[in-house]
């Protein structure tokens, strides 16, 4: 009996050593398992992360190049502008200088028609006082020819009056009377010729007797 139960007991011992050893095996299959899944899944998991990581650097430097891009157009339409600024300058700066050259050129040419026209004008009056003169000298020359004639006959008159006896001085003048003598001698003088007449006609009368 005893030696029954110590059969059993053996194999009971044997068949939990063997359900022992199944579970470590069951177990054992169970971890590798687990640590394969774990394995698998930390390296999808890395897939994952890496092929994120790819994507974002790939997103990263496409925005990069975007931007790189954008800044090297900008930089361009930069230069571009500034160069055109720098020709818009340049530009004005020439035509100033061209404005300033016409003018100077304009001015100079005012200034020489102004002389040109002053020596002119000043030619012009010395023609003119010349002309003058000589129609001056002219009718002086037409003066003194004509009057040399005239002078030589005053001359030769002049010699025959002082060839001639000289004729009694006449008696001077008198002195003009106040104003009430004028009119009385204004008077007088209207009934003068009537007594003239008178005086004549009475020396007649007696010498015709």
């Amino acid at each position: 009996m005893a030696t029954k139960k110590k059969s059993e007991l053996s194999t009971a011992t044997q068949h939990l050593a063997s359900a022992a050893q199944e579970v470590g095996t069951a177990m054992s299959h169970q971890v590798d398992a687990a640590g394969e899944a774990l394995a698998a899944g930390v390296s999808k998991a890395k897939q994952k992360v890496s092929k994120r990581r790819d994507q974002a650097r790939r997103k990263v430097g496409g925005l990069l190049k975007k931007a790189e891009a954008q800044l090297k157009k900008a930089e361009r339409q930069l230069k571009s502008a500034a160069n055109s600024a720098r020709r818009s300058v340049l530009s004005a700066e020439k035509k100033l200088a061209a404005s300033k050259a016409q003018a100077s050129k304009s001015m100079a040419a005012f200034e020489a028609r102004a002389e040109r026209k002053a020596q002119e004008l000043k030619k012009a009056i010395e023609r003119e006082a010349a002309a003058l003169k000589k129609a001056a000298m002219s009718k002086k020359a037409q003066a003194e020819k004509a009057f040399k004639p005239k002078a030589a006959a005053k001359t030769a008159s002049v010699k025959k009056r002082a060839a001639a006896p000289k004729a009694a001085p006449k008696a001077p003048a008198k002195k003009a009377a106040p104003k009430k003598v004028v009119a009385k001698k204004a008077a007088a003088a209207k009934t003068a010729p009537k007594r003239a007449a008178a005086k004549k006609a009475a020396p007649r009368k007696t010498a015709a007797k």
